[in-house]
């Protein structure tokens, strides 16, 4: 397994150019496994009202098992903190079980199993996209593993000529559980089998495939049934508040041209390249050719999710994973299987069309990687900072026990504040999600000022024309503690005035963060400072 070793440590070399960096998402799960390992519940903070504010529960679990084990959330490994080392760690075990998965797929079909595992780990870490959001803290390795093992499943099946047994339909109805049960997106891996069958299928089969159909809607409505009747018990939602929030709205046909977008960051030329030689590959007389259906069909499925899931702000392609991961492996092998056939002429004119076009891909994506690790999206750590140590600095200087924080970041502060957050994008907080959805008559701005009345109110970049801080009611209920706008964005803090005992305290608090704010704000990407162990309460030393 020298080739899966060489790929791993490929791609943990090109993690570890974007040094200690989570985004700031992941840590909304980190605070979630903490208060299920504490035995507190799927709650944010502790006391905090039980809401579905994470999509990814497999994840969680992995989190969850790492608080258990005291790896996770306890300290520091090897002198990073281990809310650093933990979630990448098991990022990079998902990667070398996708080149495990890769592997065995190739030693079915190839003369050169390991050559082709080994260049699908190269093609992987050369992919900014697939090492950025596989190492990000997020759930997008565990993902990725799980669609690539439930299409090298579907692959074996069908070389073996066993698609249509109760083995195979079941562990398919499994897999896709598991896949929906790691993003709400893996809900389309459902699928898969049904399309295979329905390819593959001649009519004399077909009441044996539509059988084993059934087999697999069983053993998928079984965990995925359980965990629905869980979350309806224990949140009252029938999916996750996290889609609520995000308003995810039917696809349309006009979705599927987003598909331009990946062709656009890895290049047409690579692109073009890429499916001539898959077709190429299958036009010839081959064992696999009926087997390789069985990876197209998932790796159609990825993109069409990607397409019709509601475009991210992040930068990336953050919900690309699954297709790197099987497209690297369906063109890799698909060139072992047309070299293979080939003369040495045809070899080298294959070879050399694929150098070409990829030479100009490679070097757009690694100025795409360079250009990423100078202005990651919004890292944990800042967030941490910011609106956990940085805030609770604000309570201090007011002597505030208990209070209240309005932020759009929630999870670098929910693992440092000492007040309770209100969450303004929704994702941990219902009533906001249901204002978005449009499932209730009353306004943010009356939600906010009327019957929350946070202590403290923070807003930045896109969220500062969210109608808060231009209504009368702002000035009004609160001072403005700082406010910076320029070029890069604007950044607002607000106390409420009845905690403010005098304009001197007010003084203290604006003194504060004139001294702290500027010195915060260049330091933006330092990302992994903000010390071993994330807890309530934790202030800036001043």
């Amino acid at each position: 397994m020298a080739a899966v070793l060489g790929g791993v440590l490929l791609l943990a070399w090109q993690a570890t150019r974007y040094g200690n960096w989570l985004v700031d998402d992941a840590g909304i799960t980190f605070a979630y496994a903490r208060s299920v390992a504490n035995g507190l519940g799927p709650v944010l903070q502790p006391g905090a009202e039980p809401v579905e504010g994470f999509s990814n529960p497999t994840w969680l679990l992995a989190l969850v098992l790492g608080e258990w084990l005291g790896l996770f959330d306890r300290g520091t490994l090897f002198g990073v903190p281990d809310f650093v080392v933990y979630p990448k760690a098991i990022a990079l075990l998902c990667c070398a079980g996708i080149l495990v998965a890769s592997y065995v797929a190739a030693r079915r079909v190839s003369r050169w199993p390991a050559l082709v595992t080994f260049a699908t780990g190269v093609v992987l870490a050369a992919i900014p996209s697939f090492v950025i959001w596989c190492f990000s803290g997020l759930e997008n390795s565990l993902f990725a593993l799980a669609v690539c093992v439930l299409a090298v499943h579907l692959f074996l099946a069908v070389l073996d000529q066993r698609l249509w047994t109760p083995t195979v339909a079941v562990t398919a109805g499994a897999i896709a559980a598991f896949a929906a049960l790691t993003r709400p997106d893996g809900l389309i891996y459902l699928a898969a089998y049904p399309l295979v069958s329905l390819i593959l299928a001649r009519r004399d089969v077909w009441l044996t495939a539509f059988r084993h159909v059934l087999y697999l809607g069983i053993a998928f409505a079984i965990p995925f049934g359980a965990y629905l009747v869980w979350r309806i018990t224990e949140f009252g939602r029938l999916v996750a508040n996290t889609a609520v929030a995000k308003h995810q709205a039917m696809p349309t046909v006009h979705d599927l041209t987003r598909a331009g977008e990946l062709v656009q960051y890895v290049g047409a030329p690579a692109v073009i390249a890429a499916v001539g030689v898959v077709g190429l590959a299958l036009a010839g007389p081959s064992k696999w050719r009926d087997g390789v259906a069985a990876l197209l069909v998932p790796l159609a499925l990825a993109m069409v999710a990607y397409c019709v899931l509601q475009p991210d702000w992040m930068g990336q392609f953050r919900f690309a994973t699954p297709v790197w991961a099987l497209a690297a492996f369906v063109v890799v092998v698909s060139a072992a299987e047309l070299l293979a056939r080939l003369r040495t002429r045809g070899r080298a004119l294959v070879a050399l069309t694929l150098v070409g076009a990829l030479i100009p891909s490679g070097v757009a994506l690694a100025d795409a990687a360079e250009s990423y690790r100078a202005d990651s999206d919004v890292p944990l750590c800042w967030i941490a900072t910011r609106f956990g140590h940085y805030v609770n600095g604000y309570a201090d200087i007011i002597g505030l026990q208990q209070g209240s924080l309005l932020a759009p970041d929630m999870g670098g502060s929910s693992l440092t504040s000492r007040l309770r957050l209100i969450d303004m994008a929704g994702l941990t907080e219902s009533r906001i999600a249901d204002i978005y959805a449009g499932k209730e008559t009353i306004t943010l701005e009356d939600y906010v000022f009327e019957e929350r009345k946070p202590t403290f109110v923070h807003t930045h970049g896109a969220w500062w024309h969210n109608g808060l801080t231009v209504d009368p009611r702002m000035t009004r209920d609160y001072y403005q503690i700082q406010g910076f706008h320029g070029a890069s964005g604007s950044d607002e803090d607000w106390v409420r005035k009845d905690v403010v005992r005098d304009e001197q305290q007010l003084q203290q608090l604006r003194q504060y963060s004139g001294g702290l704010l500027p010195n915060l704000l260049p330091d933006y990407q330092k990302t992994g400072e903000c010390g071993g162990v994330l807890r309530p309460g934790q202030t800036i030393a001043r």
